[in-house]
C-alpha cells in the first residue's frame, strides 16, 4: 500500500484541494471518453458511537468479485472531505480475487475498540438447493490508515480487532476466501464475549439433552428390543451429530478445517434425512399395510445412502438433496398419518402431536434458509427444536414400549383386559344409541355383507329391510321388549341379506345401559357371523336323521313322520295313510359282482326314480341297506294305492345302464293301510315288513298286501325275540373267549369275546340266528353293552387273581351301537366301573358298519381312540373300499379275513404280503384269522403278521378255563 502525506498551510492546502479536484474531474472525464470505469467508488462510512455494542455491516459492505490480486478502491471522505485512493494486494494463496469494502467513522471524542466478526456458517439465507455450507470468510483486513488488523483465533468466526481514534473515518478492505459473505458484524468486545458465553451455555444444555436422549433410547432398545426403538435411537443419534456440528462442538473434539466442516455438515444432514425415513417406516409398520411401501422405502434409503459418498466430493449437492428428502418425508408422513388415523391405527394417532411439531419446524427452517427469517437466534432455536422433536418421539415410543410390557406382565385393568379380549375374539361391537336412535358397528359390518361402508349405520329401522322376512318381526319385538322391561340380556339369532342375495346368520348378544332416569339410553354388545356354525349344525342334524348316501329320511325319522301322520288321521277322516316296505331282490349279488360303489350308484338312481312318483306330502325313507320305506298320504283309494305300488315295481325293474351293460333289479313290496285308531307306528311298520317277507318267500318281484295271517308266519321270529329279551333279563347269555396268539412264539396276546346263548328249551342257539333278530329290534344295544360289561368284568377278575398280565380283550360292535351317540360314554363308563385299563380293550367292527354313516362313525371312533381304546377293522379284504378307511379312521389293528388266509394260490400269497406290508407302513398290527397249520403260521410270521386266531391255537373257552390257562402261561405275574 502507498500513502501520500502533505503538511501545508490552510491557504495553500485549499488551493491544492481545488487543483486536485479539478484534476480528478478531468481524469474522470478522460476515463469516460476512453471507455474505462473506475475500479471502485468511495463508500459511505458507518458512524459508530460509544453505545453501539453490535452493528450489522452486511448491508453497508460492498463486495467486489473477481478483481484479481491487486485491488484499488476510493476511500470514504475523511474529516477534511478528501477522498483518497488506495491499492491493496492479496497476502494469501487462498485468495480468489474477491474483496469486501466498508468504512467506519468514530463520531465520538474517545478511542473505540471493536471486533469485526464474519461467521463461517450461517443457516440464514443458506439456500435450499446447493446451499452455502460455510467456509473461512475473511483472510485479512487492511485499513486505509495504519497496519493490517490483527486476527483473533476463533473456530467458528473470522474475528479481527480494530481501534478507532476519535473523529477518524477509516475505510477497510477485506481479502475474502470465498465470494460469499453472508454476514459481517461490528461487536463491542465484552458484548461479543457475553453473547458467545450465552450461546455456549444454551448449546451445552441442548447437546446434553440430545446426548442423554440418544443414550437412553439406545439402552431402552437393548432392554425392550422392539423394532421401533432402534429406529428412534438412530434418529436421536443423527440429531446429536447434526447439532454437534452446527454448534461447533465437533471442532472441540477433533481438528476440523472449514473445508472439512462442510463435509461433516452435509453428512449429518443426509444422516438426519435417512433417520427420519427409517423412523416413519418402522414406527408406522408400513410393511403390514402394503408391500410396495417396503420397496419404496428401501429404494429411498439406498438413495440417501449414496449421498454420503456425494457429500465427500460435492457437499452442497448432497446437502440440498437431503433437505428436499427431509421435506418430502415430512409431507408424505402427513398423508400416511391421516390415512392410518382414519383406519383407527393407534400408532398413527399418537404420532400426530410430534408430526405437527415437525411441520412447524420445517416451516421455520424454510423461512430461515430462504432468508425470510434472519434473526441470530433462529439457528440455535432450530437445533433445539430438533432435539425437542426427538424428545417427543421418545415419549411416544416409550409409551408403546411400556404399554407392551404391561401387557406382557399382565399389568392392566379389568377394562383393558375386556377390551383386549373383545379385540382378540374378532367379534364386532354392536352399539345402539337409543336416545338418538343411531346404531353403529365397529368394525363396520357393512363390508362383510358386500354393502358400502356405513350402509348399516343410522337408525335401527335401517336394519329391518335387510333382515329375513321370517325373522323381522321377532327382531323388532325383541328390541321393544328389552326397552320396555329395561333389564335382561339380548341373545338373538337372525338372518341378514347380503348384497349378493344370500342370507347370513347373525348372533347378537347385548345388554341395556340405563341412564339416570332408569330409562334405556344405550344397548351395547357384540354381533358375529355364525353362518358356518349354523350350516354345520344343520348338516349334523340332517345327517343324524337322514341317510348319508341318498339323503332320504332314516328309520328314526320315518317312524316319527309315521306317528305324526297317524295322529292327523285320527283327527281327520280324509287322511288314511298306507305304509310300504320295499326290499330289492338279489341286490347283494350285484354288490358282490360289481362292487359297493356300483351298488351305491344304483341306489341313488332308484331313489330318484321313486321320488318322481311321489308327492310332497309322502315320505320315502331308506330303512337299511337295500330296504326302503314309504308313508303314502296323497292317495286314499285302494285302487290308486295298488296302482302306485305297480308303478314303483315297474320303476325298479326298469334296466339301469352302467358301463355298457343293463342291470335289472326287482323288488318285494309289502304294504298295509291304516284302518283303526290308537295304532302304533312300530306295529304298522312290522306288518308291512311281514308282508314284504311273505313276498320274498313267494319268490320276490311281487306286491303283497298285509293280511293278519302273516303274523302267525312270523311268530317264530317274534317268539325268538321275546325269549332273547327274557334271556337278557335272566342273565342266560354267556361269553366265551377265543385266544389270539403272537405268531412269532405262540404266546397268548389276547382274547376275542364271543356271545353264546343256552336256551332251556332250544338248547344252544347259534349267533347266526339270534343276532339278526337282535339287530332288527332294539335288543342289539343291550346285547352289545352286556358283552362289553361281562368282558370287562372277566378281564378285571383275571388280573385280580393272577396279576398284571399283558393281554387284551377284543369285543365286537354292531351298527346300532356305532350309530348310538352315547356309545363312547357308555364304553368308558363300563370300563371305568371295573377299574380296568382302557388300553387293554379293543373294539372290532367291519367296514360295512362304518359305511352306514361314515361321518358319525368317524366322530365316535375318534373319541374312543382318544380315550386309549384300540380299534380293529374286522374282515379286512372282503370289501371294496377298505384301503380308504385305513387312512380316514383311527384303526390300529386289521384282521385279515380267513377266506384270504386259507387261499393257497400264488395270487393269494401276493395279496396277503401286500396287505401286511401296507399295514406295517401305516404302523398298524395285523391279525390273521383261520390259520390252518403250523406251516401257515410260520409263513405269516415270516412276512410280518403279528397275531393269529383260529382253532389251531385254541377253541373258544369259558372264563374259568381262561383264568387257568393264563395262570399256567404267566406263573410269575405280580398282583396289581
Amino acid at each position: 500500500m502507498k500513502y501520500d502525506f502533505c503538511f501545508l498551510s490552510p491557504r495553500r492546502l485549499g488551493a491544492l484541494v481545488d487543483r486536485c479536484a479539478l484534476a480528478a474531474s478531468g481524469l474522470l472525464v478522460l476515463f469516460m471518453v476512453l471507455g474505462f470505469a473506475p475500479d471502485a467508488e468511495a463508500i459511505e462510512p458507518v458512524k459508530i458511537s460509544r453505545d453501539d455494542t453490535a452493528l450489522d455491516l452486511t448491508a453497508t459492505t460492498e463486495i467486489y468479485k473477481r478483481r484479481g490480486e491487486a485491488f484499488q478502491v476510493s476511500t470514504a471522505a475523511g474529516g477534511d472531505g478528501i477522498v483518497r485512493r488506495i491499492e491493496v494486494r492479496s497476502s494469501s494463496n487462498q485468495h480468489s480475487g474477491d474483496w469486501a469494502v466498508f468504512a467506519l467513522a468514530n463520531v465520538t471524542d474517545e478511542q473505540i475498540d471493536r471486533l469485526i466478526v464474519a461467521p463461517h456458517f450461517r443457516l440464514v439465507g443458506s439456500g435450499l438447493l446447493w446451499p452455502d455450507l460455510g467456509s473461512a470468510r475473511i483472510l485479512s483486513i487492511t485499513p486505509s490508515e495504519g497496519f493490517a488488523l490483527d486476527k483473533v483465533e476463533n473456530s467458528e468466526d473470522d474475528v479481527f480487532r480494530i481501534t478507532l481514534n476519535p473523529g477518524t473515518v477509516i475505510t477497510f478492505v477485506a481479502e475474502l476466501a470465498s465470494p460469499d459473505l453472508p454476514q459481517i458484524y461490528l461487536w463491542e468486545p465484552e458484548a461479543y464475549k457475553d453473547t458467545v458465553n450465552a450461546y455456549t451455555l444454551y448449546r451445552g444444555i441442548v447437546l446434553g439433552i440430545a446426548g442423554l436422549l440418544a443414550v437412553f433410547l439406545t439402552i431402552l432398545f437393548v432392554v425392550k428390543g422392539t423394532s421401533m426403538l432402534p429406529a428412534t435411537a438412530a434418529l436421536a443419534w443423527a440429531v446429536l451429530a447434526y447439532v454437534s456440528v452446527d454448534f461447533g462442538f465437533l471442532s472441540k473434539l477433533i481438528s476440523v478445517t472449514p473445508g472439512d466442516e462442510r463435509i461433516w455438515r452435509s453428512g449429518t444432514e443426509v444422516l438426519l434425512a435417512t433417520g427420519l425415513v427409517v423412523f416413519v417406516f418402522t414406527y408406522l409398520n408400513l410393511n403390514r399395510w402394503h408391500t410396495n411401501l417396503s420397496y419404496v422405502t428401501v429404494a429411498w434409503i439406498l438413495g440417501l445412502g449414496g449421498l454420503f459418498a456425494v457429500a465427500i466430493y460435492d457437499p452442497p449437492i448432497a446437502s440440498g438433496i437431503a433437505r428436499m428428502s427431509f421435506a418430502a418425508t415430512s409431507v408424505a408422513g402427513v398423508a400416511l398419518i391421516a390415512y392410518l388415523g382414519f383406519n383407527r391405527y393407534d400408532r398413527a394417532v399418537m404420532l400426530i402431536p410430534t408430526w405437527a411439531l415437525i411441520l412447524c419446524w420445517l416451516f421455520g427452517a424454510w423461512l430461515t434458509v430462504t432468508g425470510q427469517l434472519a434473526n441470530d437466534i433462529v439457528q440455535p432455536a432450530l437445533g433445539g427444536g430438533l432435539v425437542l422433536i426427538v424428545l417427543l418421539m421418545g415419549f411416544t415410543v416409550m409409551q408403546h414400549a411400556f404399554a407392551g410390557g404391561a401387557y406382557h406382565h399382565g399389568l392392566f385393568s379389568d377394562m383393558e383386559r375386556q377390551a383386549m379380549a373383545l379385540a382378540g375374539s374378532g367379534d364386532t361391537v354392536w352399539d345402539w344409541d337409543v336416545a338418538r336412535d343411531r346404531l353403529v358397528t365397529s368394525p363396520d359390518l357393512s363390508p362383510q355383507l358386500g354393502l358400502s361402508p356405513g350402509a348399516l349405520a343410522g337408525p335401527a329401522r335401517n336394519w329391518l329391510p335387510r333382515i329375513h322376512a321370517d325373522d323381522r318381526d321377532r327382531f323388532r319385538t325383541t328390541l321393544d321388549v328389552l326397552l320396555e322391561h329395561r333389564k335382561g340380556r339380548l341373545n338373538h339369532q337372525f338372518r341378514m341379506r347380503a348384497e349378493d342375495g344370500h342370507y347370513h346368520w347373525m348372533s347378537l348378544r347385548a345388554r341395556p345401559v340405563l341412564g339416570s332416569n332408569s330409562e334405556v339410553i344405550r344397548c351395547v354388545g357384540t354381533i358375529i357371523d355364525v353362518t358356518e356354525q349354523k350350516t354345520s349344525e344343520d348338516r349334523l342334524l340332517h345327517n343324524a336323521i337322514h341317510d348319508n348316501l341318498t339323503g332320504l329320511p332314516n328309520r328314526q325319522l320315518f317312524l316319527d313322520r309315521l306317528e305324526t301322520v297317524i295322529s292327523l288321521a285320527e283327527l281327520n277322516p280324509n287322511i288314511r295313510p298306507s305304509v310300504f316296505m320295499i326290499d330289492l331282490d338279489r341286490f347283494k349279488q350285484v354288490n358282490d359282482r360289481l362292487g359297493m360303489s356300483v351298488g351305491d350308484t344304483i341306489l341313488l338312481a332308484l331313489t330318484r326314480r321313486l321320488k318322481r312318483l311321489l308327492k310332497p306330502q309322502d315320505t320315502l325313507a331308506r330303512i337299511c341297506g337295500d330296504q326302503f320305506g314309504l308313508v303314502l298320504v296323497s292317495e286314499q283309494e285302494a285302487v290308486k294305492v295298488a296302482a302306485l305300488a305297480e308303478a314303483i315295481s315297474k320303476a325298479i325293474s326298469a334296466p339301469i345302464d352302467f358301463a355298457g351293460q343293463d342291470i335289472r333289479l326287482t323288488a318285494s313290496i309289502g304294504l298295509v293301510t291304516w284302518v283303526e285308531n290308537n295304532a302304533i307306528p312300530g306295529d304298522l311298520m312290522k306288518d308291512a315288513e311281514l308282508a314284504m317277507y311273505q313276498a320274498k318267500r313267494f319268490g320276490g318281484n311281487r306286491i303283497e298286501p298285509f293280511r293278519p295271517a302273516f303274523r302267525t308266519v312270523g311268530s317264530d321270529r317274534q317268539r325268538l325275540e321275546s325269549d332273547l329279551r327274557r334271556a337278557l333279563e335272566r342273565n342266560e347269555l354267556t361269553l366265551v373267549y377265543q385266544p389270539i396268539v403272537e405268531l412269532k412264539d405262540a404266546e397268548i396276546a389276547g382274547f376275542e369275546a364271543l356271545l353264546r346263548w343256552e336256551d332251556p328249551k332250544r338248547g344252544t342257539v347259534p349267533p347266526s340266528e339270534f343276532i339278526p333278530v337282535a339287530e332288527s329290534s332294539d335288543l342289539i344295544l343291550e346285547l352289545g353293552m352286556y358283552s362289553l360289561k361281562r368282558a370287562a368284568e372277566d378281564l378285571a377278575q383275571w388280573q385280580s387273581a393272577i396279576g398284571e398280565i399283558p393281554v387284551f380283550m377284543s369285543v365286537n360292535l354292531s351298527s346300532a351301537q356305532l350309530l348310538n351317540s352315547d356309545l363312547c360314554n357308555d364304553v368308558i363308563k363300563v370300563i371305568s366301573a371295573t377299574q380296568a385299563d382302557p388300553t387293554h380293550f379293543r373294539l372290532e367292527l367291519t367296514e360295512s358298519l362304518v359305511m352306514h354313516n361314515p361321518q358319525q362313525a368317524l366322530m365316535t371312533l375318534s373319541r374312543l381312540a382318544d380315550a386309549g381304546i384300540g380299534l380293529t377293522l374286522d374282515d379286512f379284504g372282503t370289501g371294496h373300499s377298505s384301503l380308504s378307511y385305513l387312512t380316514r379312521f383311527p384303526f390300529k389293528t386289521i384282521k385279515i379275513d380267513k377266506s384270504l388266509v386259507v387261499d393257497q394260490s400264488e395270487k393269494g400269497g401276493i395279496l396277503i404280503r401286500s396287505i401286511v406290508n401296507l399295514a406295517k407302513r401305516l404302523d398298524m398290527q395285523v391279525v390273521a384269522e383261520g390259520v390252518a397249520s403250523e406251516a401257515d403260521a410260520a409263513m405269516l410270521s415270516e412276512i410280518g403278521c403279528d397275531f393269529g386266531q383260529s382253532f389251531l391255537f385254541g377253541p373258544p373257552i369259558g372264563k374259568d378255563s381262561v383264568q387257568k390257562l393264563l395262570r399256567e402261561r404267566f406263573p410269575v405275574a405280580k398282583p396289581s
